[in-house]
């Protein structure tokens, strides 16, 4: 699980994680944990949709026009956004609105930036994403396949980059998530609970001393945390002098041919997070380990279903991953 919101933050294009597991795991604390790690990024100060001054593809409109009028844009340096969306958003909340009465009124389009805006070039985080409503399941769908999200109302059309990193967490047994959105996850990660007594003495006392005195226990973990936050600074500049060998790439399309995934996702998203673990690691070129580390997580979920199947689908992936590779 840590590992995927590593690689996703190193590569945000491999598209997300979802995190399955029992309740208790810890799953919500590790994301939301995760935001003490994030780096930060260059954007268009003041502007609502934390635009890049560099792609065009990441801008608001009002940016490039300011862009194309040759004006001097004052660019600050801000942490990678983290944005909670909660179960009851109305629609309205998550993709902003347009205020029809200053439309009408001013003759201005005026429009009130919703949560997708705040979460372009961050991170999205629906805890429970299998009990979310399915009106907003389609609004999120529509925005991560298009990395933008147009609002229309009353004849007025507005549009603004929406290009988030996705990352769900859910109880499996609360209900199973839509096809259709589980596919949209990068990644998939599966949390169990842990049965070895010494190590859950372990979590008990951990959690009893950050209980005791907050501060202090994030102080004595604060040297390895900055150790992280540089070793992830470092790997998203090397990113792209990472390079995987043509043979190690027709090998990961051959494991995703042979366990019948549909689409070419995952084959992409097992690139990039190869690539990624590679560069988390220091090196400049992907080995066949790293492509074993990060294959179960980006193909589980993508496994067609069979009922009858007792076998965990991470599992097969491996045994289909030696078999090939060996």
């Amino acid at each position: 699980m840590k590992l995927c919101l590593l690689l996703n933050v190193i590569d945000p294009k491999i598209g997300g994680v979802m995190i399955m597991g029992d309740r208790g795991t810890g799953k919500s604390t590790t994301v939301r944990s995760l935001v003490d790690l994030l780096p930060e990024i260059q954007v268009v100060a003041g502007d609502p949709y934390n635009s890049d001054p560099q792609d065009p593809e990441a801008m608001g409109m009002e940016v490039r026009e300011s862009i194309t009028k040759g004006k001097e844009l004052t660019v600050v340096l801000t942490k990678i956004n983290m944005v909670d969306l909660p179960l009851g958003a109305t629609e309205d909340r998550v993709c902003g609105t347009i205020d029809i009465e200053k439309a009408l009124t001013e003759g201005v389009k005026a429009f009130e930036p919703g949560l997708l805006a705040k979460a372009n070039r961050g991170i999205l985080y629906v805890d429970e994403v299998n009990l979310l409503d399915d009106h907003l399941v389609d609004v999120l769908l529509d925005s991560a396949a298009s990395g933008w999200n147009t609002v229309e109302r009353e004849g007025i059309s507005i549009s603004h980059p929406a290009r988030f990193i996705l990352i769900g967490s859910g109880n499996p047994e609360e209900g199973e998530l839509r096809p259709q959105l589980l596919d949209r996850f990068g990644m998939h990660a599966q949390v169990g609970t842990v049965r070895d007594a010494e190590l859950r003495v372990k979590i008990v006392e951990e959690r009893a001393r950050f209980d005791r005195n907050p501060k202090e226990f994030r102080s004595s973990y604060m040297a390895e945390q900055e150790k992280l936050q540089q070793q992830i600074g470092a790997a998203r500049a090397c990113l792209g002098s990472v390079q995987i060998d043509h043979d190690l790439k027709v090998k990961i399309s051959k494991v995703c041919a042979e366990l019948n995934v549909d689409g070419l996702r995952g084959d992409i998203v097992t690139n990039r997070a190869a690539k990624a673990l590679a560069s988390l690691k220091g090196k400049d070129k992907v080995s066949a380990e790293d492509i074993a580390t990060v294959i179960p997580n980006c193909l589980r979920h993508r496994l067609r279903k069979d009922p009858l199947e007792s076998i965990d689908s991470g599992l097969l992936v491996i045994e289909k991953f030696y078999e090939v590779f060996s």
